[in-house]
């Protein structure tokens, strides 16, 4: 296990992360801030769904869910179809029009990475790219493990 030091520097860095997330959100067309982009991702990543699942995934309110979702199908990036379980729900699915966006989004992010990393090494970037999921899983692995656990039967 690593030295509390090293713990609290790792923390003040994972902080200063946010100015790399301003960056990139910079780099987002006026019209898919980044709500909208997380949308469109999540859809991509784990298809249809419930705009309650989206909710979760976001880890936001529905109402502020709601104004998302509102926002991407405005613009034709989604579709709301009958949920056929559940009359009164929709059913939030990516379109055609919604992917294009989503991979324009992609390689606008991919290249304001690769010219800020243009000095790092292909190895270097890999490490960071498995570390960063590792670190992902990790706190994952925490929220799954969290109500299961107790301080007493932490070791």
């Amino acid at each position: 296990m690593a030295e509390r030091s090293q713990y609290e520097e790792l923390a003040r860095q994972l902080s200063a992360i946010g100015a790399v997330k301003r960056g990139l959100s910079r780099v987002l067309p006026a019209e898919c801030p980044g709500g909208s982009a997380a949308v469109l991702s999540l859809l991509a990543r784990h298809g249809d769904m419930r705009m309650s699942r989206l909710a979760e995934l976001l880890a936001v309110d529905m109402s502020v869910t709601s104004r998302h979702v509102a926002h991407v199908a405005d613009r034709g990036w989604i579709e709301r179809l009958p949920d056929p379980g559940d009359k009164r729900s929709r059913i939030l699915r990516l379109t055609p029009t919604g992917q294009d966006m989503l991979d324009d989004l992609g390689r606008r992010t991919a290249d304001l990475v690769a010219h800020n990393l243009q000095d790092w090494s292909d190895d270097e970037v890999g490490h960071l790219t498995a570390m960063l999921a590792r670190l992902r899983d990790s706190f994952g692995d925490c929220r799954a493990h969290a109500t299961t656990r107790t301080p007493a039967t932490t070791t």
